[in-house]
């Protein structure tokens, strides 16, 4: 299994999903431990209208633990078939053991300052 999370230079979940530093993608281990970290780039503007759903898929992520994320980038991610968990904050990597021991769960609202933004002349894509 592979978990990805927008972060920051510090490590720290990235508070917008589409404006992150990189992304830290976790390796997990068939004993549900931490195996390896790497750093995917992230790439410039709107996470929605990337194409860093399909880099993530591709090298085999199936989950994205983030922090603010719109409507338009979490369907990006559900069909490229990354699963999205919103609300996370704090040490990514605490997070994410955290995930593994089944004491995160999603917070059930979306980045609605992303949204207004996007109603605002910024669009998104949306299948």
């Amino acid at each position: 299994m592979k978990i990805a999370v927008p972060v920051t230079k510090e490590n720290q979940i990235d508070g917008h999903f589409g404006h992150c530093e990189s992304y830290g993608v976790f390796t997990i281990s068939d004993k549900k431990e931490i195996s390896e970290i790497k750093n995917v780039e992230s790439p410039q503007g709107c996470g929605c209208k990337s194409d860093i759903a399909s880099v993530l898929a591709s090298d085999g992520v199936s989950l994205m633990l983030a922090g603010g994320i719109g409507g338009g980038a979490i369907n990006v991610l559900n069909n490229s078939g990354i699963e999205v968990i919103r609300g996370c904050s704090g040490d990514a990597t605490e997070v994410v053991k955290l995930y593994l021991k089944g004491l995160v769960e999603d917070s059930g609202s979306s980045c609605h300052q992303h949204e207004e933004h996007h109603e605002n002349g910024h669009s998104c894509s949306q299948n």
